[in-house]
């Protein structure tokens, strides 16, 4: 008897759960194996600095649970250690070999640590998981004086306002002169650092940390502007990096995640293709510049698309072509981005500003909407978004359905009512 095919997904996040659910709506009958570092279901990790942070939400309230019953064989704690595509072989813990027909890697990204910090240590925490969260959430109850936050990206800025919100000082710390300043042009990121002043956290930008001392009630920062920061706790909150360790041996080219053509194959592997926030890419909508996308919404369309691409093969698949979508709160701010703002070197206001400060911003390159900001304005990001859509759009490429949203019940996030094309 012909034993039923196999498709391995390496990564039981997001991602690799969507990829997994795509594949049976698309009628693939065979083995479906889910490999993950995770110790369990995907979580909503928007929530990780909001309301799991403050004890309104616990860990089982964030578990994303597939949307249908899915015949797939979950392996938790079973992290992949390498691939060899020649032998179509995964490599398991304790020398298990697993062979595939097709291959989904949504290996995700690692939480970036500082090279001179002090990991490990009872009063430093780096940020990723809710494992992580719930530690700092822990840490808080013995906190007396202030937190660090190592980051002023939009986790770090995130995590300010939560813990401001509850009541505790709170200082960022980051390199750039201006909050999200990987996100935001210099106007919206004035706004929103003053909008962090006005709220009580104090600002350490422009700088970095130069050193480290661990004293018995705290942890002591040596700043590069000659400043000494000593804080209960330290949150590290810097970033993230491709977990691509695994594929080091593969063929795979790993200059910035898991190079990928533009219909999610893996360049160079057979029966191969990337998903999620390890995936890079290539997005033919906005002139073809390879590059990741971290954001929880391109995890649930990217999974999907990657799984019709591995059914279609290489011949048949189409490019995956999204309007990638952001959104962040931060002390009542929704800020809501679409596109690829980065891409455009000029910023023009969309709309005139209204009293209460609802803004939303056009990036262009050459005269080419690349993206938009909004701050506080949904219905104007809705519709330029729409318009986006329709001025970078070119024929033949995957335009994905709206992804179902996949928040737990009892959460409203800005998700629920932000960016959708």
């Amino acid at each position: 008897m012909t034993e039923l095919p196999r498709i391995v997904i390496a990564g039981a996040g997001l991602a690799g759960m969507c990829a997994a659910e795509r594949l049976r709506e698309l009628g693939f009958d065979g083995e479906i194996v889910i490999l993950g570092a995770e110790p369990g279901l995907p979580t909503y990790r928007p929530a990780l600095t909001k309301q799991f942070l403050s004890g309104e939400f616990h860990e089982r309230d964030l578990v994303i649970a597939p949307a249908h019953q899915l015949d797939v064989v979950w392996r938790f704690n079973t992290p992949v250690y390498r691939l060899d595509p020649s032998r179509r072989l995964v490599f398991l813990p304790g020398g298990e070999v697993l062979d595939y027909d097709g291959l989904v890697i949504a290996s995700g990204v690692e939480a970036r640590r500082l090279p001179t910090g002090i990991h490990g240590h009872p009063r430093v925490t780096v940020l990723r998981t809710i494992a992580d969260a719930a530690r700092v959430r822990t840490a808080l109850t013995n906190v007396r004086e202030q937190v660090a936050v190592i980051g002023s990206g939009f986790i770090g800025c995130e995590l300010a306002a939560g813990l401001r919100a509850m009541g505790h000082q709170v200082t960022i710390v980051g390199r750039s002169p201006r909050l999200m300043g990987d996100l935001l042009d210099d106007e919206l990121g004035t706004r929103l650092t003053e909008l962090h002043r006005r709220k009580g956290v104090r600002l350490q930008l422009g700088t970095e940390v130069a050193g480290w001392a661990a004293r018995p009630a705290a942890v002591q920062l040596r700043l590069s502007n000659g400043r000494v920061l000593s804080a209960d706790h330290v949150v590290v909150a810097v970033g993230s990096v491709p977990a691509v360790s695994w594929l080091r041996d593969s063929g795979a080219d790993l200059a910035d995640g898991v190079g990928c053509e533009p219909s999610c194959h893996v360049a160079g592997l057979a029966d191969v293709v990337a998903a999620g926030d390890v995936a890079s890419w290539p997005n033919l909508r906005f002139g073809g510049q390879a590059g990741r996308v971290e954001h929880w919404t391109n995890a649930m369309e990217m999974g999907r698309a990657a799984a019709e691409s591995l059914l279609s093969g290489r011949e048949g698949a189409l490019p995956y072509t999204p309007v990638p979508r952001f959104w962040s709160e931060q002390f009542g701010l929704q800020i809501q981005a679409a596109g690829m703002p980065a891409l455009g070197p000029v910023r023009r206001a969309m709309d005139p500003e209204t009293p209460g400060g609802h803004t939303v911003s056009g990036f262009f390159l050459a005269d080419r909407l690349t993206g938009v900001v909004g701050f506080d304005n949904t219905p104007a990001v809705l519709r330029h978004t729409a318009e986006l859509r329709r001025r970078v759009a070119t024929g033949g490429h995957r335009i994905p359905p709206p992804a179902r949203d996949r928040v737990p019940v009892g959460l409203d996030p800005p998700l629920s009512r932000a960016v959708r094309a």
